[in-house]
């Protein structure tokens, strides 16, 4: 197994830890948050006439395993666009297949719609529970952040990414948007692209908000950036 790296914060008056950069562990209710894995991305491409490398599910889901096991999760929510169109599930190949049952039996997993599920008709995802969001412990777990809302939310969608130059070097990496009650959390898929986290799109989505930061782990410690802040 991989080795899995965690970082620890507050969010919201909770305790979370990020874990390998993409994915979020809740202790007290001891479950793992992921959003936008967009399975079978690859496939998809594939029938379009651009061929991608078809293993980009298994290599996710592998990850999303080693995530489970090193957190000792036993709840898992996906924040929506789980599969890249509505005949993922049946394009699956059989290991991939096969590691997705045996996961969704392991833990009690609920799979959030979101708007790739819901544009192209995802009937029923494999395994779990669906719903279009919801709430746990207090906090509103759904795809797309809604503007205007005040109650502590956690989303994906964007797949915000950090990019900053050090020392004359561009560097990107998948990051966590926070407010502050509300987080959008980096795309866990292996063949997700992402969005500047200082994006107006991503900040008029958490609207109202004072501030916002994003949250990148390093080396074990989580670093914080400044993204924007409304104090003059």
């Amino acid at each position: 197994m991989v080795p899995v790296s965690f970082a620890s914060f507050s969010f919201a008056g909770e305790e979370w830890h990020m874990v390998d950069g993409r994915a979020l562990f809740w202790p007290r209710e001891n479950a793992l948050l992921v959003a936008d894995l967009h399975l079978e991305k690859a496939s998809w491409y594939a029938k379009t006439g651009q061929p991608l490398p078809p293993y980009d599910s298994r290599e996710t889901l592998e990850r999303l395993a080693n995530a489970i096991k090193a957190t000792g999760a036993r709840r898992v929510f996906t924040l929506g666009d789980n599969f890249h169109d509505n005949e993922g599930p049946e394009r699956l190949e059989a290991h991939a297949k096969g590691m997705l049952d045996a996961l969704t039996r392991a833990v009690d997993w609920v799979w959030i719609t979101g708007n790739h599920d819901e544009k192209h008709g995802l009937r029923r995802a494999p395994g779990g529970t669906q719903v279009a969001e919801m709430e746990a412990g207090g906090l509103l777990l759904r795809h797309q952040a809604a503007p205007g809302e005040t109650r502590p939310e956690l989303s994906g969608h964007f797949h915000p990414r950090l990019q900053v130059s050090i020392r004359g070097r561009r560097i990107v990496r998948p990051c966590a948007v926070t407010s502050e009650s509300r987080m959008v959390l980096p795309a866990f898929g292996s063949l997700t692209a992402g969005m500047d986290a200082a994006d107006p799109a991503i900040r008029a989505a958490l609207q109202p908000a004072n501030k916002a930061d994003a949250i990148v782990p390093a080396a074990g410690k989580l670093l914080r950036f400044p993204l924007w802040s409304t104090a003059a």
